[in-house]
């Protein structure tokens, strides 16, 4: 090969090697851009905001996917109370599928409420209660949820609680977990309000299916004791896999007060948790002030 020849085979080369390294570098770039702008957490709508329509019939449930997406929230959280002899109705659950669909909307879980207790003393009543829950599973997945939400409601001491607790749920958890989807405990009232005792409850069961739904307005454990917001979220995100957002916050002291929205998704989001965190305050119409409050957080922690 003559020498000009080489020289020129050279250069293309250097010139070719150039353009894949401005190539590559031009992609890492818009990877980081795309990395950079997602969001530092997801916003859903619990039905359960819109739980005095939906008992008066002002709104059906069939609508909440519409709803929602009328108001620029694009995931939705189900409470089985609106619609709590359909677990097993097929045409009915396919309609609600094909109305979340149409709105571009996502379902996240299923709330499960009135299906017994967890963590019954009885044994027949525990076990019956984990039954009851199986259809609330199946429902959620044929939705296309990643979870059911559930109580952990027992009676006893404090161990005595965790270990029928723990026992309940993870029974429900072994089937839910067959089925691809998670059990997980919301903080609602007595003993599931202390973090202490949720957290010892969860990691009892030490299952990667079974985990929290820390709701930042239910640390009241009794009429007067409660657990403080701040603390109680941060101590149950280690197991989170939804986040309930609320607009008041319980001190240690039984006291309420206004919550600090950017202070509170600090935390949620500090957990490394960047998932969807669902509105269930405000009411319908403050449906659109409550989304914005939470883009409002999201923007400062952004910045």
């Amino acid at each position: 090969m003559h020498a000009n020849s080489l020289s020129n085979l050279h250069r293309r080369t250097f010139l070719a090697q150039c353009s894949m390294g401005l190539g590559a570098a031009a992609f890492s770039t818009r990877l980081v851009a795309q990395e950079s702008s997602s969001p530092a957490f997801k916003i859903s709508l619990a039905q359960w905001t819109l739980v005095k329509e939906l008992r008066s019939g002002t709104i059906d449930n069939l609508d909440f996917a519409k709803v929602a997406s009328d108001h620029g929230i694009h995931a939705i959280e189900y409470v089985n109370q609106f619609f709590m002899d359909k677990a097993n109705d097929e045409s009915y659950l396919a309609e609600m599928k094909k109305r979340a669909a149409d709105a571009g909307v996502e379902s996240v879980l299923i709330m499960c409420d009135r299906e017994g207790n967890l963590g019954d003393p009885d044994e027949a009543k525990r076990m019956q209660t984990v039954e009851n829950h199986r259809k609330w599973i199946d429902a959620a997945k044929f939705l296309g949820c990643h979870s059911i939400r559930v109580n952990a409601r027992s009676n006893g001491s404090w161990d005595e609680q965790v270990k029928l607790a723990a026992d309940g749920l993870a029974r429900l958890t072994e089937f839910g977990s067959r089925e691809g989807l998670n059990v997980i405990v919301e903080n609602h009232g007595g003993l599931s309000s202390n973090a202490d005792w949720l957290a010892e409850v969860i990691t009892r069961v030490n299952h990667p299916n079974c985990g929290t739904l820390p709701d930042t307005g239910n640390f009241k454990i009794s009429d007067d004791e409660s657990y403080d917001s701040y603390r109680g979220v941060e101590k149950l995100m280690k197991w989170a896999k939804g986040v309930s957002i609320k607009d008041t916050v319980w001190d240690d002291k039984g006291n309420q007060s206004p919550m600090d929205f950017e202070r509170m998704m600090r935390i949620v989001v500090g957990a490394g948790y960047h998932g969807y965190c669902g509105i269930e305050f405000g009411g319908y119409q403050g449906l659109n002030r409550s989304r914005e409050l939470l883009e409002q957080a999201r923007e400062k922690i952004a910045a």
